[in-house]
């Protein structure tokens, strides 16, 4: 019921909000992928990472009326994270992690929900991109986002990078900051 009433939203949007519902789903979506990525079973985790990395592909394919297709979408995201995201070889290895005790079991933990956020939030803003401007999933090619997946990477390690406190992540600036720093703490 809730296909429905998102179909016909969708067709009385404008760009800027189907945009907009779209950016806010895939921030959704990619939390979820964080979640799945918490599962602590190899292999059991990345299937459900690529799950919400599918229903979210179609989701943005309601959204932007896109025609969608499971097995076309499983291969448009496996051809995208193959080629075009090396943070795809990390979740293997994180999942593979999962399976070595102890130090490995933290690991896998810590690196998995990471980097399949990471990766969906991604994919997720390619396909927006790439729907906003006519495509569809069968038009889709990879190797046409490099760039602006270069973008993203460096908008989200850029708003990584400006979370700390200044000076606090490059140690030629710490002699500069920690006066200031020792009295404000």
């Amino acid at each position: 019921m809730s296909n429905e009433t998102t179909v016909s939203d969708t067709t009385a949007m404008t760009d800027e909000q189907r945009d907009e519902a779209a950016s806010k789903l895939v921030d959704r979506f990619s939390l979820w992928s964080g979640a799945a990525g918490l599962v602590p079973i190899p292999l059991v985790d990345v299937a459900a990472v690529g799950g919400v990395q599918l229903q979210m592909l179609r989701r943005l394919s309601e959204i932007y009326g896109v025609p969608f297709s499971d097995n076309l979408g499983k291969s448009v995201i496996a051809s995208l994270a193959g080629s075009v995201i090396p943070a795809s070889t990390a979740v293997g290895v994180g999942s593979f992690m999962k399976a070595l005790p102890g130090v490995g079991t933290a690991i896998g933990a810590i690196t998995m929900p990471v980097v399949s956020a990471g990766a969906t939030y991604l994919i997720g803003k390619v396909f927006i991109q790439h729907f906003a401007s006519g495509g569809t999933l069968l038009d889709f090619n990879p190797p046409d986002y490099r760039e602006f997946i270069k973008a993203q990477k460096e908008k989200l390690t850029g708003r990584s990078a400006a979370a700390p406190p200044a000076g606090a992540s490059t140690p030629s600036a710490r002699p500069a900051s920690t006066k200031g720093a020792a009295t404000g703490v």
